[in-house]
C-alpha cells in the first residue's frame, strides 16, 4: 500500500507557475497590442467616416465646404473687428480653425471612446487602445479633408512656402500622441461619470475665445503672453506658423513637449489602475 508521505510532491521538484502579470504589464502590452492592428483602427475609422455621411453625394467634403464658407463669413468681418490686413488674416483664421476643429473633435469624441463601443467591449476581446486609435485616425481623415483648403489659400494671398514647413510633421505627430491619452482619460472618466462629455463640450467652447484662434495674441499687447501660455494654443501654434511662414511662439514647443509627457504618463497610471472596470462601468 502506497503511504500517502509517498504520494506528496517534492517542493524542490514542484512546478513553478509564473506570476500573473501586473497591472503596468497589462496596460502596456494593450498599448502596444492595439497600435500594432493599424488595419483594424484604420478602417473602423474610415468605416465610421463613410457612415457618418452615408447618402451624401459630397461626403465628407461637406465639412471642407462648411469650414470654406466660415473662413470666408469670418474672415471678412473680423477682419474689420480686429483692424488686420485681409491678406494676412484670412490664413491664420483658415488654418487655425482647421487645427482647432481637429482637437474640438478628438477631445468631445474621445469622451465616448468606450461609450460609443459598449456592445464590442463586453462581447469582442479586444484591446481597449484601439478605440482611441480608431478616434484619432477619424478625426485626421477629417482633417485631411479640411487641408485641402490651405494651399490655395496660400497659393492666392503670395505666402511662401519653405522647408520650415515640414515642422508640421512633428507638430501633428505630437497632436496624435495627445489624442490618444486624452481619448483614453476622458474615456474612462466619462464611463465612470457621464456628466463629463457635456461639460467637456461646454468647457470647449469657452475656451474656444479664449484661444488665440481668431483673434491674434498680438492684440493683447503686453498681456499676450498669457493667451500664449496655453496647450491648446501651442498644439495650433506648432502646425500654423510652418504654415505661414512664421515663427513659432515662444514657449509653444515647451508647453506642448509638457502636455505630452505629463499628460501621457497620468493616463498610462490611471489606464493600468482602472482598465480592468471600463467594462463594468460600461
Amino acid at each position: 500500500m502506497v503511504s500517502v508521505a509517498s504520494t506528496e510532491l517534492d517542493p524542490e521538484n514542484a512546478a513553478e507557475w509564473p506570476a500573473p502579470p501586473g497591472r503596468t504589464a497589462l496596460a502596456s502590452r494593450d498599448l502596444a497590442d492595439g497600435f500594432g492592428r493599424v488595419w483594424m483602427w484604420s478602417a473602423l475609422a474610415f468605416q465610421d467616416t463613410r457612415l457618418r455621411y452615408r447618402g451624401s453625394m459630397l461626403g465628407p467634403f461637406w465639412l471642407t465646404i462648411s469650414t470654406l464658407v466660415m473662413v470666408i463669413a469670418m474672415g471678412v468681418i473680423y477682419a474689420q473687428l480686429f483692424n488686420q490686413e485681409p491678406s494676412t488674416y484670412l490664413p491664420f483664421l483658415t488654418i487655425g480653425l482647421i487645427v482647432w476643429q481637429l482637437l474640438n473633435g478628438m477631445i468631445t469624441e474621445g469622451c465616448d471612446t468606450f461609450l460609443r463601443e459598449a456592445s464590442t467591449i463586453q462581447q469582442v476581446p479586444i484591446p481597449f487602445s484601439i478605440h482611441a486609435y480608431r478616434n484619432v485616425c477619424r478625426n485626421f481623415i477629417v482633417l485631411a479633408h479640411n487641408v485641402v483648403i490651405v494651399p490655395f489659400g496660400l497659393a492666392i494671398f503670395s505666402i511662401p512656402i519653405g522647408w520650415s514647413v515640414l515642422a508640421i510633421i512633428p507638430g501633428l505627430l505630437m497632436i496624435a500622441i495627445n489624442g490618444v491619452w486624452i481619448s483614453i482619460l476622458l474615456g474612462m472618466i466619462s464611463t465612470r461619470f457621464r456628466d463629463v462629455p457635456p461639460i467637456v463640450a461646454s468647457f470647449l467652447q469657452v475656451l474656444f475665445f479664449l484661444t488665440p484662434i481668431i483673434w491674434p495674441p498680438e492684440l493683447l499687447g503686453h498681456w499676450h503672453p498669457v493667451a500664449t501660455f496655453n496647450p491648446l494654443f501651442a498644439a495650433v501654434d506648432v502646425v500654423r506658423a510652418p504654415l505661414l511662414g512664421v515663427p513659432t511662439a515662444p514657449g509653444s514647443w515647451i508647453m506642448l513637449v509638457c502636455v505630452t509627457v505629463a499628460g501621457s504618463g497620468i493616463t498610462f497610471a490611471a489606464f493600468a489602475r482602472f482598465r480592468s472596470r471600463i467594462a463594468y462601468w460600461i
